[in-house]
């Protein structure tokens, strides 16, 4: 009896002093982690964690614990680039790939699984978004003395024939500039306010949309034709074909 106890305190005092000099048995860490340590010899920390190895300070059974059972990460192949995130102009595409196999017991950490770079988007409609579009209030006449215009020139009349399309453009303001408060309906005008813009067709060059109309998702750029310094940019977020603006209403001009 006396035999069995003395030999099991043995165990147990073998069981101690070797985690107290390793201590890596139950714990194996990717990459560099300060937590991931063990108290080793003479009261000093022993790490378990794969920087180790460049640090020296492996406790003594890292090896025997952590490097055979090692796993490393494994990653399948990249995929394809995603489209632009800007239809025109400067704007970045993404790609990834996935974890098949992760580290274990300390193995090599994973590598990066997602890339970025830059783009440029070249949309077919890309034109539209450079143009800046003058606007009014629709209260305003089509025969109005436009002052971004050369002096006594204004507005050509709609030639006869069929009459052009009308439709509505949506847009969200990004930026309305200082001037904009010189008239009370350009007072209106703040960012995050949704506008109602309504092309009633280019009369002037027979086209079938209005110029300035932008192009969805794009900041584009504005100018209020009756306040001078008046202007800023919004961003469209639809059109409606064959529609009138509810008041209060904008046009193009």
């Amino acid at each position: 009896m006396w035999g069995l106890l003395l030999c099991g305190g043995w165990l147990l005092a073998a069981g101690y002093l070797a985690g107290a000099t390793g201590g890596c048995w139950h714990q194996c860490c990717p990459g560099r982690n300060n937590t991931c340590w063990a108290p080793g010899t003479r009261r000093a920390r022993c790490y378990c964690d794969s920087y180790c190895e460049r640090t020296g300070d492996c406790c003594e059974d890292y090896h025997a614990a952590c490097r055979r059972a090692a796993v490393g990460c494994t990653v399948g192949p990249w995929g394809p680039w995603s489209g632009c995130s800007s239809p025109c102009g400067v704007g970045s595409k993404a790609r990834s790939r996935q974890v098949t196999v992760p580290p274990r017991h300390g193995g090599e950490p994973c590598p990066d699984v997602k890339q970025r770079r830059g783009c440029l988007g070249e949309h077919p409609t890309c034109g539209m978004a450079k143009e800046v579009a003058k606007i009014l209030p629709d209260s305003f006449s089509r025969d109005f003395r436009d002052p971004w215009r050369r002096a006594g020139l204004l507005l050509p009349e709609e030639p006869s024939g069929s009459p052009l399309p009308s439709y509505c453009s949506y847009f969200r303001l990004t930026q309305v500039g200082l001037p904009c408060r010189g008239q009370a309906w350009s007072r209106q005008l703040h960012r995050d306010k949704r506008v109602c813009v309504e092309c009633r067709g280019d009369a002037s060059h027979r086209r079938p949309h209005c110029r300035g109309h932008g192009l969805q998702g794009a900041r584009t750029f504005w100018v209020a034709a009756s306040v001078l310094g008046c202007q800023g940019s919004w961003v469209q977020e639809g059109l409606q074909e064959g529609c009138v603006c509810p008041s209060p209403a904008l046009i193009f001009v």
